[in-house]
């Protein structure tokens, strides 16, 4: 029982030496919050609004709740991560917004998988990048538009969605696991607006 979780940031250039400044996108994605049971990270689907089954925590729960609460104080919707950070990245301003409402990563059916019991996830993802066939771990991008939303979040909060369509992939051929990463790196929430696509709201 696991909820992972796969974060990033965009940057509008790919080039290191880039005399200005820029403004980045952040992303958000997750399992479940209360958790769910995968057998590797290739079962894994990762959205910028996950599911949350709150008793699933078992003893963790009351913590996963008062997490709720607090998270209730800074953001409207504190289970859903807009994406409009990455819609507007180096778009210009008089051009309207287009940001999708919901987003998606999915791991290809043809990725290998890492054969063995309760692995450790950076160990998968290790071997991915580095003992694999393809030397790479490979994420399947997709949004939609059409979801609703069921339940409440206390309790058990869930999500139907229908069409997802494919909007390119994300691969990662190296990785670490390192206490930066775990400890020291900060991805900023995305400010909620009432209408995604209007930086007024």
């Amino acid at each position: 029982m696991r909820s992972l979780a796969l974060v990033g940031r965009v940057y509008p250039t790919t080039d290191r030496n880039h005399p200005d400044p820029l403004p980045t996108a952040n992303f958000i994605t997750q399992q479940d919050i209360g958790a769910e049971v995968v057998k590797s990270i290739n079962e894994t689907i990762l959205l910028n609004a996950p599911d949350t089954t709150s008793f699933r925590r078992g003893l963790g729960t009351p913590v996963l709740v008062a997490t709720g609460i607090a998270l209730q104080f800074s953001d409207k919707q504190p289970t859903i991560r807009q994406v409009y950070q990455i819609a507007e990245l180096g778009k210009p301003d008089n051009e309207p917004t287009r940001a999708p409402e919901f987003m998606r990563f999915m791991v290809p059916a043809d990725q290998p998988v890492i054969p063995g019991d309760d692995l450790d996830f950076r160990d998968e993802i290790m071997a991915q990048a580095y003992h694999a066939p393809n030397r790479r771990l490979v994420f399947r991008i997709e949004t939609t538009d059409q979801g609703t939303t069921h339940g409440n979040a206390a309790i058990k909060e869930w999500r139907e969605f229908s069409g997802w369509r494919a909007v390119g992939t994300m691969t990662f051929d190296g990785a670490c696991a390192s206490y930066n990463g775990d400890r020291v790196v900060h991805f900023q929430h995305p400010r909620w607006r009432k209408d995604r696509n209007d930086p007024r709201t």
